[in-house]
């Protein structure tokens, strides 16, 4: 597959990136809103995170600049791609299954330090334009994952330029990055609360950390570990949306009484 992905024209690398980034995300997003909106909630498993309605027109929003995201981390692939063809990274195409395991987890965290770093410049007074129309979705949804502004979509689409340069890495490995990316990324704008009985501060509670975010908008810049935030110190307290939730719940409860 290494061989195949070099011996590709421009126009082909770019091609197959968007066929491969929206099919991955209509995929995952549309699975994430059928398991949250309909499978969990019919077992009983889980709860929703934040009970305040969507906004007018926000999935078709969101929708609308995920397509643009998808077009960008699609043309995007032109980038690895161009590092090969100019010879300044390399792929390894005889690494093991237990190397392309060590890979993927070297690069989940390497994941996890991206995003926390450009999270974080995306909240200064600098970037934080090209951070709004993100947090336009307070409630979120699967589909508010990709919606960016195409800025954000840059800063975060150049995850794996960097790793390719250092280490040569197997085509697999390099491929995970989008796919456990975009999954963990969908469960964290899921608005749903999967494992209720773990605490906040482990992983599997990501999607409480991220709704948080986005009710909050300042602090838990990262991903799905906790390692950045609790070394910057810039994680939110668990209860730090619960005025906001409760003064929905009491006008809703009113005006249903």
């Amino acid at each position: 597959m290494a061989q195949t992905f070099i011996s590709l024209s421009a126009p082909q690398a770019m091609l197959w990136g968007v066929l491969f980034f929206g099919g991955i995300y209509l995929g995952f997003g549309g699975l994430t809103w059928l398991v949250t909106k309909r499978l969990l909630p019919a077992l009983g498993v889980g709860r929703e995170l934040d009970p305040r309605p969507l906004q007018p027109g926000q999935l078709q929003r969101e929708l609308g600049q995920s397509g643009v995201s998808v077009l960008i981390f699609g043309l995007g692939m032109v980038f690895p791609w161009g590092l090969l063809q100019l010879g300044w990274a390399r792929l390894d195409g005889d690494a093991g299954w237990l190397q392309i395991v060590v890979e993927i987890l070297a690069l989940a965290l390497w994941n996890d330090v991206h995003f926390w770093i450009n999270h974080r410049l995306l909240h200064t007074r600098w970037l934080r334009r090209f951070h709004g129309p993100h947090h336009r979705s307070f409630v979120t949804t699967p589909w508010a994952t990709y919606s960016f502004h195409p800025v954000e979509a840059l800063m975060l689409g150049n995850v794996i330029l960097l790793p390719m340069v250092v280490h040569d890495f197997s085509f697999w490995s390099l491929a995970a990055v989008p796919v456990f990316s975009l999954f963990f990324n969908c469960i964290g704008h899921s608005n749903y609360d999967f494992f209720t009985g773990v605490s906040y501060s482990h992983w599997f509670a990501a999607s409480r950390r991220h709704h948080l975010h986005h009710a909050v908008h300042n602090g838990n810049y990262g991903f799905q570990f906790t390692f950045m935030d609790r070394l910057f110190r810039t994680r939110i307290a668990a209860d730090a949306a619960e005025p906001v939730l409760q003064a929905f719940r009491n006008k809703h409860g009113a005006a249903t009484a």
